[in-house]
């Protein structure tokens, strides 16, 4: 009997252990960051708001940063606080420039469409005016067709208006909202495994990291890099985007 009752103890307690285990695995925050080959992508790239603060984009640009991505707008309204002195300051240290606008499903594409485009007046942009499509802070009623509806209304009126999109999401956006969907728009990919995306040929920019450390600003950034059929390199990367005046390292 005793040794009946030990038996059953050791394979309850084995039980245990192995659903600790298991559990810690499944509910372990994952790494935001996956490090990059930058022999394979040399074009490095950061994305900031207004809550990284005051930024030096001069030393920016002194730690290898070829480009940034600034946010603008949000829906129909918004404006980021940050943002004429960061387009300004950016410009004037030399680096790469584009805005990136953050998509909501619960604002029709049009009306999101005037406060992007009203916003960027005549400036100039070096990259594509990029939209943030995620789930991640949006409504969750709304379907996937009336979505994608108000992302074609957004991207056809930016292209009307002279401005070429990029769309920056993750592999569920990606899988949700893009694929065989806007196949004919540049992608901005986050995904923190190497490859970032199956398709290899796919993605233009990959954003590898949400916990980069880069010279002149004050704690965790967005990191980064291009992608081409070069394989990322620096003359693929002024090919593609001619407005570029910078000499080839």
């Amino acid at each position: 009997m005793r040794a009946r009752s030990a038996a059953i103890l050791l394979i309850a307690l084995t039980a245990t252990a192995i659903a600790l285990v298991v559990g810690r695995r499944a509910f372990a925050p994952r790494e935001a960051s996956v490090e990059v080959d930058h022999t394979v992508f040399p074009v490095r790239g950061i994305d900031i708001s207004a809550h990284n603060g005051n930024v030096d984009f001069g030393r920016v640009l002194r730690d290898s940063i070829d480009f940034v991505y600034i946010k603008a707008t949000e829906g129909a309204t918004w404006r980021d606080a940050m943002f004429e002195r960061n387009y300004r300051a950016a410009r004037d240290a030399g680096l790469a420039v584009g805005i990136y606008h953050f998509f909501r499903f619960d604002v029709p594409g049009w009306r999101q469409s005037v406060n992007i485009i009203g916003l960027i007046g005549d400036r100039h942009l070096d990259l594509p005016v990029a939209i943030d499509v995620e789930e991640w802070g949006n409504p969750s009623e709304f379907t996937t067709d009336e979505i994608i509806a108000d992302l074609r209304s957004l991207v056809e009126l930016l292209r009307q208006n002279g401005r070429e999109p990029i769309i920056y999401t993750n592999k569920n956006g990606y899988y949700r909202f893009v694929r065989g969907h806007f196949d004919d728009v540049a992608l901005w990919i986050c995904s923190f495994t190497s490859p970032a995306l199956a398709e290899r040929g796919r993605w233009t920019i990959w954003q590898h990291s949400h916990v980069g450390r880069v010279d002149g600003i004050s704690g965790d950034v967005d990191l980064c890099t291009f992608n081409s059929p070069g394989h990322g390199d620096y003359a693929e990367w002024l090919r593609a985007n001619p407005a570029i005046a910078r000499p080839i390292r």
